[in-house]
This record gives C-alpha cells, sequence and structure tokens, in this order.
C-alpha cells in the first residue's frame, strides 16, 4: 500500500498563520504540526512508503518532514515531500486530483494494489489497516470516510448519501446549503473526511478520465468521488467503527478540521480539561514530532500554570491558565495568560496580559500591552475571527 498526502492547500481561512507557511505545517498543541497527525495514523498503521504532495509555502514543511520522519531505508521505507513537478506542462497544480494525476510516477514507480489518499490538516487518530480491510472486502473502486455531522454544519463539507446497506455511496454533494438528513438520524449528515483508499486501478483509470472532462475542478472530493459515485464504485467507510489502542470513550471518533481560526482554537481547548476530548498522551498510539533539544519548563518568582499544556524550554514567571503554550515560551512577573495558544519564542512582557488569543512564534508582547482587554482595539490592530479569537501572525508587532 503506498501512501498519499495532501498536503498542497493554500489555509487562506488559517491566517495569518499561514502567511508564511503552508496549513499542514502549522504549529498545533505545542510540539506538533498539524501534518504530524496524518503521518502519525498511516505509520502506526503499517502503511510505511509515503509521498506528501506540496505546493504553497513548504519549505518550512519541506524541512519538518526532512528532518523528523526519517524511517528505515534499509527496509525501503520513507516519508519523502514531493512538491509540483510540472510533469503534464508548465502549470501548477489545479487541484487534489490534478496534484496525484501528475504525480502519478509515484505509483507506477511502487506498484501498489492499494492507495490511501489523506488530507493533511485534521486532528485525529485512525488505524487505516481497518478501512483498508473493508475496501478489501467490498469490492469498491474507492472508500471514503466519513464522520456524523449536524445537517447545520453541511456547507463546510463534502457530504456523502449512503445506500440502503450503510455502505454504498448512493450521492456525493459537495458543500451543499441544506442536504437530507440520514435515514436513521435526519438531524445529521456524513461528512466526508478526506480520507480516500483506492484500488490502484481505479483510481488511475478515474484520473484520467477526468484530466479530460475540460468542466472538472480536478478535485478529490469535487470530482472522483462523484464521478465513482455516479458509476457505482464508492463504498462508505463509518468513521465511529474504528478503534485504536489506547483510546478512551471521550476521544475515540475525535476528528477535527481546523482550517478556520476558530476550529483551530475549539481544538487546542479541547486538549486542555481534566479528561481531555482529545488525549495527547496515548502511548498505544503515539503522535510522532521532531524532539526539541531544550531544557524542561521553569517557574519561578511565582510563576504558576494551571489547566495547559506547558513545552520544553518555556519560563513561567506569571500566571497562565487553560492555555498551550510552545517551546521556549517567557512569561514576564506579574504577566497574566488566559485562554490562549503562544507559539515557539513568543515573550509576554512584564504585567502584560493576553486573553483568548493565538500568537504565532516570535511574537513580543511589551510589558504592560494587551491583547483580548480591548475589543475595539484589538480589531483595529489585529486579525479577529468570527468567534473572536485574536490572532497575530509570526513576528508581528505589538504596540
Amino acid at each position: 500500500m503506498l501512501g498519499i498526502v495532501l498536503a498542497g492547500g493554500e489555509g487562506k481561512r488559517l491566517m495569518p498563520l499561514t502567511a508564511d507557511r503552508a496549513k499542514p505545517a502549522v504549529t498545533f498543541g505545542g510540539t506538533y504540526r498539524l501534518v504530524d497527525f496524518v503521518l502519525s495514523n498511516l505509520v502506526n498503521g503499517d502503511i510505511l512508503r509515503i509521498c506528501v504532495l506540496t505546493q504553497y509555502k513548504s519549505h518550512s514543511l519541506d524541512r519538518h518532514i526532512t528532518t523528523t520522519w526519517r524511517m528505515s531505508s534499509l527496509l525501503g521505507n520513507y516519508v519523502t515531500p514531493v512538491p509540483a513537478q510540472q510533469r503534464l506542462g508548465p502549470r501548477w497544480f489545479l487541484g487534489s486530483a490534478d496534484a496525484i494525476l501528475q504525480s502519478l510516477n509515484l505509483v507506477h514507480d511502487e506498484q501498489p494494489e492499494y492507495v490511501a489518499v489523506f488530507g493533511a490538516d485534521h486532528v485525529y487518530r485512525m488505524d487505516p489497516r481497518q478501512m483498508l480491510a473493508q475496501h478489501i472486502e467490498s469490492g469498491a473502486g474507492v472508500t471514503v470516510a466519513g464522520i456524523r455531522v449536524p445537517r447545520a454544519e453541511s456547507p463546510s463539507f463534502g457530504v456523502i448519501t449512503p445506500g440502503s446497506d450503510g455502505q454504498t455511496v448512493t450521492g456525493f454533494l459537495e458543500k451543499p446549503a441544506d442536504p437530507p438528513g440520514l435515514a436513521d438520524d435526519p438531524g445529521c449528515v456524513f461528512a466526508s473526511m478526506g480520507n480516500y483508499v483506492f484500488t490502484t486501478k481505479a483510481l488511475v483509470e478515474a484520473l484520467h478520465r477526468d484530466a479530460e472532462d475540460r468542466e472538472s475542478v480536478h478535485d478529490m472530493g469535487g470530482s472522483i468521488l462523484p464521478q465513482l459515485t455516479d458509476r457505482g464504485e464508492a463504498a462508505l467507510y463509518d468513521f465511529s467503527a474504528n478503534h485504536v489502542p489506547g483510546e478512551t470513550s471521550r476521544d475515540q471518533g475525535y476528528w477535527r478540521d481546523v482550517g478556520t481560526l476558530d476550529a483551530y482554537y475549539d481544538a487546542h481547548m479541547d486538549l486542555i480539561a481534566e479528561r481531555p476530548a482529545f488525549n495527547l498522551y496515548n502511548r498505544n498510539w503515539p503522535i510522532y514530532t521532531h524532539s526539541t533539544q531544550l531544557s524542561p519548563a521553569r517557574f519561578n518568582a511565582g510563576g504558576i500554570a494551571s489547566e495547559s499544556i506547558i513545552s520544553a524550554g518555556c519560563l513561567i514567571r506569571g500566571q497562565v491558565t487553560r492555555s498551550v503554550l510552545s517551546p521556549g515560551v517567557v512569561v514576564d512577573p506579574g504577566a497574566v495568560v488566559q485562554g490562549s495558544v503562544l507559539h515557539d519564542n513568543v515573550h509576554i512582557g512584564r504585567g502584560a496580559v493576553v486573553r483568548g488569543a493565538v500568537l504565532d512564534k516570535n511574537v513580543e508582547v511589551p510589558p504592560g500591552a494587551t491583547i483580548g482587554v480591548n475589543p475595539e482595539r484589538d480589531g483595529e490592530l489585529y486579525t479577529v475571527s468570527k468567534g473572536g479569537v485574536i490572532a497575530l501572525g509570526k513576528g508581528q508587532r505589538v504596540p
């Protein structure tokens, strides 16, 4: 089986965090990058030959993959970033399907029986072997992973209509405004998770048919899945049936698309509860990432942190509550950090206050400055999401 990870999107809805990097390279949970979640799921599931297709602002993503994800070359295993190669002419990827079409040399080189095509910017745990087993048993050309979401959220997802057997896909709508609910749960629909398992022959043929369609948007969800659905070759895998070792009743079936600032912030808040909605500490299905060579976090001068994640290299001399701090964050005496996400090397000056904010790496908050205290002023100076999350980009100046 060959793994292909789609990591070439611009991530415009996650600005300013994606102003200088691809979305899969955005920091999450203190020490991880978003791409680490899909790669960990594939590797834990014994898919050990993986190509990560990149495109926009991919330098930090490429560097992270090449320095972190080093597999056994003795066994022929690898995780490799693959940029747009323009094999079919001088053009960028036109969509996710076109990205794979332009990279079919990877498939031809490996000659796999099956290809897993997974997205790169979701937070979840999943054993892909269980999805593969259902795919083989069904004989489908493609199996798509689906998760139940409220009908009101349909405009954010591709919506799958299952047949009476619960597996055959009879319809697929891309971000519909008002789709029909499920027969057994009218208030919900099956949303596509952006994870597919293909029989190689079906994938290659579908990509070539799509390339000849001038009206196509050349997207996996918007083009390839509807095409195979119309041909009766698509099947649904219900994510709720997936189980990984070490899961809890609370985080089983957890999946978040963190494509917006609000979703990104909310997913962080899911990490810090006493019984977290997503448990980063499951050693039986670990999430792998690069380990920085930093000293342990230090608390002095009365510094305190509660209900928070504090990474290595942090120096806490103020008060931190309900927050996630990446490596190297410094909180000076008298400073207050509440309900915030601070990326690498953020410095909160003496007496400063930061509330409900996401600060990208190297942001310095001067002594006495405030973020999240005066909404009018924050709206003039910073990016503020619909849900009120304040976001500062990499190295952004704070007056």
